[in-house]
């Protein structure tokens, strides 16, 4: 889609697409995560590119990081608090929650003002003007649902938003600390006062009074400007907006209009002076915009439509579940489930820890909000987990210790099992067998043994033995495996010159038939040497036994194959039987002797 040729229609929020009016977020390329502007994928802005990458991605990781440890504070800290103190918490968790918002939008203008790239600028300045929106809509719910303030409270809680957000107290900051004594200064001190609110409401409607009464005794009529000043502070709505261009938006204008016209209101009377004055404000010239209906479902007090409109405005999860959950722990949400079982904290943060998922490294901080959806969160991590690509073993080790920390018995054979042949692919064997065994797969360990069986028949020697020596009881998951561990004690033992030890091994592995039929023949390869020892190493009862596991080798073949046998293992056969008559023979004399004397 190209860009049309007509100047688009001014939209609160820069960046919403007034087409779709959406603030979206998706994943782009190089993995950033960026916002769908009026720009159409044809043409407009192109993607971040160059250095500037990393400080992009960075930026937005410091989002769902440090937000993530907010969320887990909330949860953990939950059955602890109670009443004001538990109240308090909560306030203090929603602006840990803006200070977050707040520090990612700082970083990203920094960034903005760093590049010399116009498009990379634009696309940075976006960014800002959606967090801003976020933290605007954000404090507005901290204020109204999460602190809840009364009459009273309520105005200079909404005076400190209108200043945070739209007026610029920058410079009111610097010029209160650059003053030789701050404390003192006429703009250190706020309005917080200890009146009661019927202190304040009497003595509102005195001043009130007092500024109609000039009003009317026409004593400022000689002077335009005084006049449209004690105008404002006597609450006439026109005078105000004659002056709308230094208002702003029409939620500064109610702000303005609520202080000298109503500074008492009330929470359930918001919404009548919310949408009165967005309708005097914008006209009929213009429509609301998405964060204009987001800001009047809130004055509404209408918690459901405030999710819901966030929801289809912004595309990413991440403000209305953390917002949500918020919500949900001031005991705001209680009564609202969803048709399908769910109620609505948990159907948000499975969306989000979902689009989590689908990112090479923040898939990490989806654990911890899929553990925390009682319902449906252990489903929805099986079924995640089981899709991240293992590219690396310690990847793989990463995603095992989350599976075996929940006891996620299938997941740890699937993850096993797969790292296990991607390591029998690559012939790592050791790393192979090491898998299986934690994947407690008797097949699988079978044929890594045989692998290794096969490998020391060819090469002479096992390869990885610090893996082999130390198998434990692990070598009973199979019996192929268990011979694999055993044979290996027989060399180890062989080479401490340890032969009588290494001898009886030997012969058990045949005569309880642990070791392979297609093994024999090396074993008994292995006693030749033992035969030959010049002590005695094999009584008469294992030699008869060593020729009979020899006569079973030999008898079981047929005879077409005994035809087809090479040379060199007819030769091992008559050494064999010559090795272990002439052992026969020694032992006869040796124990003849023995008896004799």
């Amino acid at each position: 889609m190209e860009e049309a040729d007509t100047e688009p229609p001014l939209v609160v929020v820069p960046g919403a697409d007034p087409a779709s009016r959406q603030l979206c977020f998706e994943w782009g390329p190089a993995e950033v995560l960026v916002c769908e502007t009026r720009f159409g994928r044809g043409g407009g802005s192109p993607a971040p590119g160059g250095g500037d990458q990393d400080i992009y991605i960075q930026t937005l990781r410091k989002l769902f990081n440090e937000s993530h440890g907010v969320f887990i504070g909330l949860q953990r800290c939950e059955e602890e608090l109670a009443g004001k103190s538990r109240k308090a918490h909560l306030v203090q968790v929603s602006k840990n929650y803006r200070s977050v918002i707040r520090a990612c939008m700082e970083d990203m203008h920094r960034a903005a003002a760093a590049t010399r790239d116009p498009a990379l600028h634009s696309q940075y300045s976006t960014q800002v003007s959606i967090l801003s929106a976020m933290e605007l809509i954000w404090n507005l719910c901290e204020i109204l649902f999460v602190e809840a303030a009364a009459a009273g409270p309520l105005l200079l809680r909404l005076l400190d938003w209108i200043r945070l957000h739209v007026c610029d107290v920058d410079s009111m900051v610097r010029e209160v600390l650059s003053s030789e004594n701050p404390s003192k200064h006429k703009l250190f001190w706020n309005l917080g006062n200890t009146q009661t609110l019927t202190e304040l409401e009497l003595k509102w409607q005195h001043w009130h009074e007092e500024c109609q009464r000039y009003l009317r005794d026409g004593t400022f009529a000689s002077n335009p400007h005084m006049e449209s000043i004690c105008k404002i502070l006597a609450g006439d709505e026109n005078a105000m907006l004659e002056k709308k261009e230094l208002l702003t938006t029409w939620y500064h204008f109610l702000v303005t209009r609520l202080l000298y016209s109503h500074p008492t209101v009330k929470p359930m009377e918001l919404h009548f002076y919310a949408q009165s004055s967005m309708d005097l404000f914008l006209g009929e010239e213009s429509s609301p915009e998405p964060l204009d209906t987001i800001l009047m479902a809130a004055f509404e007090f209408e918690l459901h439509q405030v999710i819901k409109e966030c929801s289809i405005a912004l595309s990413n999860w991440w403000f209305v579940a953390h917002l949500t959950d918020l919500l949900d722990h001031c005991k705001l949400l209680q009564s609202h489930n969803l048709y399908f079982g769910s109620n609505m904290r948990e159907f948000l943060l499975l969306e989000y820890a979902s689009g989590l998922f689908s990112h090479h490294s923040l898939w990490q901080l989806g654990v911890d909000y899929f553990d925390h959806c009682r319902e449906y969160g252990r489903v929805y991590l099986e079924l995640h987990i089981e899709r991240i690509p293992l590219n690396t073993e310690q990847k793989a080790l990463k995603v095992l210790r989350i599976c075996e920390q929940r006891h996620m018995h299938e997941q740890v054979r699937s993850i096993c099992k797969i790292m296990a042949m991607k390591a029998l692919r690559n012939n790592r064997l050791g790393s192979a067998l090491s898998w299986s065994i934690r994947a407690k797969d008797a097949a699988f360990a079978t044929l890594i043994s045989d692998r290794f069986l096969k490998d020391y028949c060819e090469r002479g020697c096992f390869s990885d033995l610090d893996l082999i020596d130390n198998l434990g009881p692990s070598m009973l998951l199979s019996d192929r495996l268990t011979f694999l561990g055993k044979y290996r004690e027989f060399h180890r033992l062989y080479g401490e010159k340890r032969f009588s030890e290494a001898a009886k091994l030997l012969l058990m592995l045949m005569t309880a038939h642990i070791a392979p039929c297609s093994f024999w023949m090396t074993l008994l390869t292995d006693a030749l040497p033992l035969l030959e020892q010049k002590e005695v190493i094999f009584s008469a009862e294992q030699t008869y036994e060593l020729m009979q596991c020899l006569e079973d080798l030999t008898a079981g073949k047929p005879d077409k194959q005994k035809l087809l046998d090479d040379d060199v293992e007819t030769t091992k056969v008559e050494m064999l039987r010559l090795a272990l008559a002439r052992n026969l023979a020694r032992v006869i004399v040796k124990e003849g002797t023995l008896e004799g004397s």
